[in-house]
């Protein structure tokens, strides 16, 4: 009978930032305020679209769910990292390590997609005006929102298993603060050329699809705003496209930094965060401070709430 369990590691250890040993209550600190912001800010866009029926629109719709990504995204490695630095909790069991790779990437995948189908809802609306509405009806909607997440986690679930059939027998200490496939891929006993070439191949729809996508659609629209003749007309159109082409540009941008780069730096991990975290941080803001309509929204609850 052939084994199939080859694993002889129980559990890793995640160095996170141990080695700025004075200063991890002071990274406790920053961190939970990112955390907390990151939250706070995601439900708030989240709660003004679900209670505001002027933001009953597929634009917010999909804000609203690209939100409820961020909220998860950031959930499945801040706590842990945390826990890490308040407590010295370091230790993550196996299948816990490969429950947090699978769906922190899966959730990564997902917001990829869900920032191409937001472009796309924008260039309908912008290039066809006058189908748009009998277009993104509400069936259409909801199966644009649910088809990024089952392309997330179907596209990632290919070199998890693959990484998980690895045999770990050796070394366990994983110089981040979550686990990641190359990370756990380099500490692998067997050879993790097949793990390897599947995260690779994984990785040219996770990303490289979307981000061509989005790339074509922008052009498209630039195009299309550019034969507006008048200048309100041009800046109407493209205020409706401002924000998110500001959040594209930041979460792929830092992906991009992270991923793309050489590996093997101590700083892979502080830029990981900028990516996991910080831009998940800033973007309610982004939406709420370069959008007339949610400003609006806004300051009409603000003041029913103060009243």
């Amino acid at each position: 009978m052939v084994e199939m369990n080859k694993t002889f590691v129980n559990e890793f250890i995640l160095l996170a930032f141990s080695d700025l040993h004075q200063l991890q209550h002071l990274l406790f600190i920053v961190f939970l305020f990112t955390y907390v912001t990151c939250i706070v800010g995601n439900i708030s866009i989240v709660a003004l679209v679900t209670i505001s029926s002027s933001l009953h629109t597929p634009m917010y719709f999909f804000i609203s769910i690209f939100s409820v990504a961020e909220v998860m995204f950031v959930s499945v490695t801040v706590p842990k990292l945390l826990a890490n630095l308040v407590a010295a909790n370091n230790m993550i069991s196996f299948s816990g390590c490969f429950t947090q790779m699978y769906v922190f990437n899966s959730l990564g995948v997902t917001e990829c997609y869900l920032l191409a189908v937001m472009v796309f809802d924008r260039h309908l609306a912008i290039n066809n005006p006058l189908r748009y509405s009998t277009l993104m009806t509400h069936v259409s909607c909801t199966g644009l929102a649910i088809f990024p997440w089952i392309i997330g986690f179907g596209i990632v679930l290919i070199p998890t298993i693959f990484t998980a059939h690895l045999e770990f027998c050796g070394p366990n200490v994983i110089d981040h603060f979550f686990c990641d496939l190359a990370p756990l891929q380099k500490l692998a006993c067997s050879d993790p050329f097949i793990s390897s070439v599947s995260t690779s191949a994984a990785a040219v729809f996770d990303v490289v699809v979307p981000f061509l996508l989005i790339i074509g659609l922008y052009s498209h629209i630039i195009t299309t705003i550019s034969k507006i003749r008048s200048d309100e007309g041009k800046q109407k159109a493209f205020s409706t496209c401002t924000s998110h082409l500001i959040v594209a540009s930041l979460f792929f941008g830092t992906a991009i930094i992270v991923y793309v780069k050489p590996k093997g730096t101590n700083y892979d991990k502080y830029l990981a965060f900028m990516y996991t975290a910080f831009t998940p941080m800033i973007n309610p803001f982004i939406y709420t401070l370069r959008n007339r309509d949610v400003k609006k929204v806004f300051k009409k609850h603000l003041l029913k709430a103060v009243l």
